[in-house]
């Protein structure tokens, strides 16, 4: 039998394709609707330019953003998610969901054997 190798289950191409803290927030943002750069650096005002231009072309060479370029004066450049892309922004909703619920108990103080073990004050 062959060695099982670790992306194999699928994880680890998914996210490598999302890898990052922008990815799935750019494509959260173009599946609500087409934008120029312009618009998701107004969007998204934590990312710098550098990196918008690096996570727009690796998402483009992907297949998860299309990006379009308008035959105007001056040239105009407009960004939207594909059908691939699509996908994978829908296979990411139950992940962001469980990231929300896992925010909200990770703001609770732990019930684990940290605090068992802890002195307790009277």
């Amino acid at each position: 039998m062959g060695k099982r190798q670790p992306n194999s289950c699928g994880l680890g191409p998914a996210l490598e394709a999302i890898g990052g803290k922008w990815k799935a927030l750019l494509l959260w943002q173009l599946h609500k609707a087409p934008a120029r750069f312009g618009e998701l650096k107004r969007l998204v005002p934590e990312i710098s330019e550098k990196m918008l231009i690096q996570q727009l072309r690796e998402m483009e060479a992907d297949g998860l953003v299309n990006r379009e370029i308008f035959a105007e004066v001056p040239p105009r450049v407009e960004y939207s998610i594909t059908e691939f892309g699509v996908e994978l922004d829908n296979a990411l909703i139950p992940l962001a969901r469980w990231g929300k619920e896992y925010a909200g108990r990770a703001a609770r103080p732990r019930q684990g054997k940290a605090s068992a073990l802890a002195p307790q004050t009277l």
